[in-house]
């Protein structure tokens, strides 16, 4: 059976590696005549978007039985997402964010068909900090291959019953192998893996922790990975906050919220609960926790600036 799984490993890697370059090549003689929309975005001259596709059909296909349909339904509307982007629906949101929300919310309804139970919420809300973690070549490659790591080290460690009449460990492999094959073209910045494949990955990783330790697991493992991303975009964080948020002094809080609650659903969320009111923090340890990011709403109509006392007060420039 192991040999067979190895063999399998392999040539996953190979169909990631060839499958990538070959999405790249069609992404890019049709983007660049104007087929492809928002698959094609102006970014550093035109970069193919959503080539994470090819993670998709891969882990759609190789994935364990009953786990590949929430694999399914993440990547299908989250490719909805990558076409549609930022048109805005009847409903007061974009259709990307619309489709996104469809996609989270029956990936809890099937995970708990399955028998998943509150492990099916974790699971799905793993799409949020791997979605905040693309901003930038190459993070959502190096969270993914950390964190499968790190699983499949935790699995022989601790030790992890079988799935699907497989070892536990075969999952983060697939996840590690297949994002290993994928990512050279990524970490070079001539390709992007879309909504598709961040949220493909976040979904694979959830299921993965889930693997590893339940629920209980699963919401460590969740923490961790939140908090790698809060560190892995750290200085692209504290520029947003100074440009943006006027936030001069974040704290390491601030970019763990971001990365947890970031995004336009994050914020169409503040939106529902705040209204229009825009709470000031001034507790220290709430201002550590990150609750300054926490409760910043974009749609108050006079939101309040945060400006550091005279102590921490940092130079801007000119």
């Amino acid at each position: 059976m192991y040999s067979s799984i190895a063999y399998a490993l392999i040539f996953v890697f190979i169909l990631s590696v060839i499958g990538t370059g070959i999405f790249d090549i069609i992404f890019r003689f049709f983007g660049k005549r104007g087929y492809l929309g928002n698959l094609y975005p102006n970014v550093r001259g035109g970069i193919p978007r959503g080539i994470g596709l090819v993670p998709f059909f891969i882990l759609a296909f190789y994935f364990l039985p009953g786990f590949n349909s929430l694999i399914l339904i993440i990547g299908i509307f989250a490719f909805i997402d990558d076409v549609l982007g930022r048109k805005k629906s009847p409903f007061g949101i974009e259709w990307g964010q619309l489709s996104r929300g469809i996609g989270i919310i029956l990936v809890i309804v099937v995970g708990f068909i399955e028998g998943y139970g509150f492990s099916s919420i974790f699971i799905a809300l793993m799409v949020q900090p791997l979605n905040i973690s693309d901003m930038q070549p190459g993070s959502t490659c190096i969270v993914t291959i950390i964190m499968s790591s790190l699983t499949i080290v935790l699995m022989l460690i601790l030790g992890s019953p079988e799935a699907a009449e497989l070892p536990a460990t075969y999952t983060p492999l697939l996840v590690l192998v297949v994002c290993l094959g994928y990512c050279p073209l990524d970490f070079a910045g001539k390709i992007m893996l879309g909504e598709v494949g961040n949220h493909v990955f976040g979904v694979a990783l959830g299921v993965s922790f889930y693997l590893l330790g339940g629920l209980p697991g699963l919401i460590v493992m969740f923490i961790i990975t939140t908090a790698l991303i809060a560190f892995v975009r750290r200085n692209n964080l504290k520029v947003f906050f100074r440009r943006n948020l006027r936030l001069l002094d974040p704290t390491f809080g601030d970019y763990f919220m971001d990365v947890l609650t970031g995004g336009g659903l994050g914020d169409l969320c503040r939106k529902w609960i705040l209204k229009d009111n825009q709470p000031v923090i001034t507790n220290p340890l709430l201002i550590k926790l990150g609750f300054r990011r926490l409760t910043y709403n974009p749609y108050a109509t006079h939101p309040k600036r945060y400006v550091p006392n005279k102590k921490s007060q940092v130079r801007l420039g000119r």
